[in-house]
């Protein structure tokens, strides 16, 4: 069984999941993705705990509640993009015109048919990098 939390941890924990919630206005897909990376940020052993990146980072999710910004269409792509990631259907489905539908006879394609082994396991690399240059920047802890 694993040492009890400090009450820092728990307090922002609590914090970050209140502000989170707030910010996406308890939308359940967007809640559902945010509880669950929280969580997993939680849980992870690697994690650092940093307290002024949780306090600019409960300021961000403040602030993307107050008013629609840019910090509500940044948490907005988060929230779409992990929710992709887990249903499976990405960009990359498209790019490489697998989906052929026949419409009145005919076969469609979308595109022209791509080597799908050219991007696979990049597809999310440079928004990853995107999120942690963001983080080192503003000093955050999004994910």
């Amino acid at each position: 069984m694993p040492p009890p939390a400090p009450p820092d941890l728990i307090l922002a924990y609590r914090r970050l999941l209140r502000a989170g919630l707030r910010a996406v206005q308890f939308a359940k897909p967007a809640r559902m993705i945010l509880t669950a990376k929280l969580r997993a940020g939680f849980r992870d052993p690697r994690g650092v705990f940093d307290v002024e990146a949780v306090r600019r980072t409960v300021w961000f999710l403040n602030s993307a509640a107050g008013r629609r910004g840019i910090e509500h269409r940044i948490l907005k792509n988060l929230c779409r993009v992990e929710w992709e990631r887990r249903q499976g259907a990405t960009w990359k489905v498209r790019l490489r015109g697998e989906r052929v539908r026949e419409e009145r006879g005919r076969v469609l394609t979308g595109c022209v048919k791509r080597d799908p082994n050219i991007i696979q396991g990049t597809e999310y690399e440079h928004y990853e990098r995107t999120i942690d240059m963001l983080n080192k920047t503003f000093r955050l802890c999004l994910r």
